[in-house]
C-alpha cells in the first residue's frame, strides 16, 4: 500500500515538473515535434502570431483546384474556416482562368511557434498563396519540393516585373473580396501595381490590403477569427481608406527599403507565454 503511494506522488511530481521544463522550452520544438493534430474540435488559441491550434484540419495535397505545396514541411494544416477559403477561393479562380492554386504554409499540425519561417501561422487562420502562375498539367509530390515561386517584383523593389500578370491582381481582388478574409500582405510594389490599375472608385478592396516586407512571390492571406471561437484574439481592423496614398508612399523610403537590422535578438516564446489551453493542445 505504502508502494503504491510512492507511485502515485512521484508519478504526479513527474507531470509537474514536465510541464514546468515544458513551460519554459521554446515553444516552436514542442509544436516543431508533433506531427498529428490534437483531439477535439477544432479551436484557435491567442493570436496569430502567439497562440496555438486544437483540432486542426489537414488541406489535402490535392484538390480540385489546388496543390498543396512543400509538403515535407507538414504545414499543410489549418483551422476549417481556413480549408473552406482555400476550396473557395480555388474555385472561383479557375473560373477566371486560374487553373489551380499553389499553397504554400497554413500552420503545423497543432498550430503554434514554428522552427523557422514565420512569426504568424500559428493558429491556422494564415495561409501564403504563391504566385506562380500554374501550368496545365498538376505537379507530382517531387515537383513541389523542388520548384518555387517566383518574384514579381523588380530587383529595385521600386515596381512589379515583367513577371506580374492582369490575372495576379484579379486572383488578389477575388480573396480580399471575401467576408472572411481579414487581411492580406503583399510586398509594397505590389500594393503599388494594384493602386496604380485599379479606378479610384473602385479601390475599396484595397482597404484589406496591407504591404509588407517579404511577399514578394506569395501573397499571404488572414481570415479573421471564426464565430463561437472566444479564445480567438483578433487583429485590429485595417485603417480606413485604401491605403495608396502617404501610408504607401512611406514603403519606398530608404527607412523602409533598407531597414537598420536588429541589435537584439527576438523574443524566444516559452510555452507559458502562449494561451493555457495550448499546453493541452501541445502536451495531450
Amino acid at each position: 500500500m505504502r508502494a503504491a503511494r510512492y507511485f502515485f506522488f512521484f508519478l504526479a511530481a513527474g507531470l509537474v515538473f514536465g510541464g514546468m521544463a515544458a513551460g519554459s522550452e521554446p515553444a516552436r520544438r514542442l509544436f516543431g515535434a508533433q506531427v498529428t493534430p490534437s483531439a477535439g474540435p477544432a479551436a484557435p488559441h491567442g493570436s496569430y502570431a502567439g497562440g496555438c491550434l486544437a483540432g486542426a484540419v489537414a488541406l489535402p495535397e490535392t484538390g480540385p483546384f489546388w496543390q498543396a505545396m512543400r509538403l515535407a514541411r507538414n504545414r499543410n494544416w489549418g483551422h476549417p474556416a481556413m480549408i473552406g477559403f482555400i476550396g473557395r477561393l480555388s474555385r472561383q479562380a479557375a473560373a477566371i482562368g486560374w487553373p489551380r492554386l499553389y499553397v504554400g504554409d497554413i500552420s503545423q499540425p497543432r498550430g503554434g511557434p514554428m522552427n523557422g519561417g514565420h512569426r504568424s501561422h500559428q493558429i491556422g487562420l494564415d495561409a501564403d498563396i504563391w504566385l506562380r502562375i500554374p501550368g496545365p498539367a498538376a505537379l507530382s509530390i517531387a515537383e513541389r519540393e523542388a520548384i518555387s515561386s517566383h518574384s514579381v517584383v523588380g530587383p529595385d523593389r521600386l515596381a512589379v516585373n515583367a513577371a506580374w500578370r492582369p490575372a495576379h491582381q484579379a486572383l488578389i481582388r477575388l480573396a480580399a473580396s471575401d467576408p472572411a478574409v481579414a487581411r492580406i500582405f503583399v510586398n509594397a510594389a505590389i500594393k503599388r501595381a494594384l493602386c496604380l490599375d485599379e479606378p479610384p472608385g473602385a479601390r475599396g478592396w484595397l482597404r484589406k490590403v496591407r504591404a509588407w516586407w517579404g511577399h514578394d512571390s506569395h501573397f499571404h492571406v488572414r481570415l479573421n477569427c471564426p464565430e463561437a471561437a472566444p479564445d480567438c484574439v483578433e487583429q485590429a481592423p485595417p485603417p480606413a481608406g485604401d491605403g495608396c496614398g502617404a501610408e504607401l508612399a512611406w514603403w519606398f523610403t530608404d527607412e523602409a527599403l533598407n531597414p537598420k537590422p536588429r541589435t537584439t535578438p527576438r523574443v524566444e516564446l516559452t510555452l507559458d507565454d502562449l494561451p493555457q489551453a495550448c499546453r493541452a493542445t501541445v502536451l495531450q
